[in-house]
């Protein structure tokens, strides 16, 4: 079993930066990759990232490559998302995921445990 809680969310205007943390619960946590999603309202979940067990590997959806940064520390059982130079799309509600294997996987069915999302509102 693993609980995830995220913080950091908040508003922000465009080009601004915010740091989300996801910090869990369980003994299982370093042996599972971790993801986030994000889901704007009217529109379905999405994939944002998601990371390995180990740290090492990485995934990014496009539309966010070259301005979040996925990290994790496994020593303090958390998760980390750097979001620079923000835009109006990215409002969301962010979640991160627990994954059931330790390789990074970006479908939401993959997925095993998920926290109760933190706001991102991204003014123009």
């Amino acid at each position: 079993q693993v609980q995830l809680v995220e913080s950091g969310g908040g508003l922000v205007q465009a080009g601004g930066s915010l740091r989300l943390s996801c910090a869990a619960s369980g003994r299982t946590f370093s042996s599972r990759a971790m993801g986030w999603f994000r889901q704007a309202p009217e529109k379905e979940r999405e994939f944002v990232t998601s990371i390995s067990w180990t740290g090492n590997n990485m995934r990014y959806a496009n539309s966010v490559k070259g301005r979040f940064t996925i990290s994790r520390d496994n020593a303090k059982n958390t998760m980390y998302l750097q979001m620079n130079n923000l835009k109006p799309e990215d409002t969301a509600v962010y979640y991160c995921a627990a994954a059931q294997s330790p390789g990074i996987v970006a479908t939401e069915s993959e997925y095993a445990y998920w926290g109760q999302g933190t706001q991102v509102t991204v003014s123009s």
